[in-house]
């Protein structure tokens, strides 16, 4: 069930609140049901057609070479919802187009998914109440490349959808599964600085299995408690 608070943004009379954990619960059970029906198990990555089909069955379109250069020359993605209709995707077609940036495409694509899912509700609410202009019938997520990954929690929306993309593209217990070996060879408890020895390794086992970029994989393991940016204060157990 979703809690609901007053939105300090002001763009909404209220915002649903989740916990991290209830939105990685959400997304993988998604991704599982998806990856079971479609392939008839679950492994990873999840690849850029397993995620357009997946996306084209919760969207009631996606567009993936779309112009997206009137809402600003460093837009990769926006989502856009209606009164009474699912939300619709669109994608900036140099993304999509550029076969060198396919990690960068499939977070994205993570990342308004996590929007239509995560958002769609507070839309229609909106509609409904009058909260947005009264003749709208339309609205519209429009995200930039620099909070595509990563977003302050003060913008709740983008804050959601990054981490919606994390959780779909790495899944919580995927990633747990894959690192548990690697921190009991440790011998020692997370989160580990990013700067330290162990990180490097962690980072790069979750790019080879996820297929995901740097700096997403790391972003990722911050969010999950593997890593972090504070300096720890030592303990008699390090």
């Amino acid at each position: 069930m979703v809690y609901w608070m007053r939105d300090p943004t002001r763009r909404f009379r209220e915002r649903p609140f989740y916990r991290p954990e209830e939105i990685d619960a959400a997304c993988e059970r998604l991704v599982n049901e998806f990856l079971l029906k479609h392939r008839g198990k679950v492994e990873y990555p999840l690849t850029t057609d397993d995620l357009t089909i997946l996306i084209e069955r919760n969207v009631r379109d996606l567009d993936l070479y779309a112009d997206l250069s009137d809402d600003g020359t460093d837009v990769e993605g926006v989502t856009r919802f209606a009164v009474g209709h699912q939300p619709a995707i669109a994608i900036a077609d140099p993304l999509s187009s550029d076969e060198r940036r396919a990690n960068r495409l499939r977070t994205t694509l993570a990342h308004e998914l996590g929007h239509a899912k995560f958002h769609d509700e507070v839309f229609q609410m909106a509609f409904s109440s009058g909260d947005l202009l009264s003749e709208a019938r339309e609205a519209k997520i429009v995200c930039k490349r620099e909070t595509m990954i990563d977003a302050p929690q003060t913008d709740w929306m983008e804050w959601q959808a990054c981490y919606a993309s994390g959780a779909y593209l790495m899944p919580r217990s995927a990633v747990h599964d894959l690192l548990r070996p690697a921190v009991t060879a440790s011998k020692r408890l997370p989160p580990f600085h990013v700067a330290g020895e162990e990180a490097p390794a962690f980072i790069e086992v979750i790019i080879d299995r996820f297929a995901v970029s740097k700096e997403a994989a790391k972003v990722r393991l911050i969010k999950l408690g593997f890593l972090t940016t504070e300096v720890r204060t030592p303990t008699l157990f390090d």
